[in-house]
């Protein structure tokens, strides 16, 4: 059976995210241990709050250094909400800039919007050959609460490597809503709160363990 890790740094949605990995048949351990991170079949990084916050949070447990190595060594790696938004390079919240992960270039802004936080169901504008929105329609929508996001993607394209599959969503103007490159997947989009159409591309991310 394979298993996955939620990594436990102090923020996200730990036991909802464990309810709903749990459900699709695999073993799942909540913890910050870097060993068990670093080893198992898949990590994911949730987060909830402020960019700065997290970023402390995760680097107390040696967080950013097991996502690197696990990617380094072809092991798959998952982030949700503010856990996909510390994988930048920056986040800028209240006029202060924080460094992130850096495993892709952009920075993590305050959405345009007329109304923020962005709080509800969307749809979602996925590529062709999606992995993660495999066998969903155009109109499946997901869970959205947030007020920041990434409101341009800024990796330039590379001769020798595959480029990433960025999907977007609206809300006031266009934002990054999930990132697949190679074995680094993320949502800004809550998949353990988006009922079926989660559970799914949850699914579909477990299938590539």
């Amino acid at each position: 059976m394979k298993k996955v890790v939620i990594l436990d740094y102090g923020s996200g949605n730990l036991r909802s995210a464990e309810r709903a990995v749990a459900r699709l048949g695999v073993e799942v351990e909540v913890t910050a241990d870097y060993k068990t991170a670093l080893n198992a079949d898949g990590l994911v990084v949730p987060g909830v709050g402020a960019f700065a916050a997290c970023m402390d949070g995760l680097k107390a447990v040696r967080g950013d250094r097991i996502v690197d190595r696990r990617l380094a060594g072809g092991q798959p790696v998952l982030g949700i909400c503010v856990g996909m938004q510390i994988l930048f390079e920056r986040g800028v919240e209240h006029g202060v800039e924080t460094a992130g992960c850096d495993e892709w270039p952009g920075t993590v802004e305050r959405l345009e919007a007329p109304i923020v936080p962005h709080m509800g169901w969307n749809t979602v504008d996925a590529p062709e050959d999606t992995v993660l929105f495999k066998g969903m329609d155009a109109d499946t929508r997901f869970y959205f609460v947030h007020s920041y996001g990434v409101r341009k993607w800024e990796m330039v394209p590379s001769d020798h490597l595959a480029p990433p599959m960025v999907t977007w969503a609206t809300h006031g103007t266009p934002f990054v809503a999930a990132v697949e490159n190679g074995y680094l997947s993320a949502t800004q989009f809550h998949p353990e709160k988006s009922g079926d159409a989660g559970a799914q591309m949850l699914r579909n991310w477990l299938a590539t363990l």
